[in-house]
């Protein structure tokens, strides 16, 4: 992730990855596919849960310091993912 351009692709790339998605009941541990939180406010929740635990990836990722198209990008997919 280098610019806007790059940031919407993969926006775009996340959507399409939702859409599957969206009508799926959550299984047993609550994913629907590979999507841990299927509502908008548990998306943005663990999002915010994600930046909070890892000083928003740099203790992880340092260089997202430098790059905030990539650290909004990550932003975003650990909405998907973290728990």
């Amino acid at each position: 992730m280098k610019d806007e351009e790059t940031f919407l692709l993969f926006v775009q790339s996340l959507i399409a990855d939702r859409v599957p998605h969206e009508r799926r009941a959550a299984d047993g541990a609550g994913f629907s596919g590979d999507w841990a939180n299927n509502s908008i406010s548990e998306f943005l929740e663990a999002a915010v849960a994600w930046a909070e635990a890892s000083d928003f990836g740099v203790r992880h990722e340092p260089d997202l310091a430098t790059n905030k198209w990539k650290q909004f990008a990550v932003f975003l997919y650990c909405g998907k993912i973290y728990e």
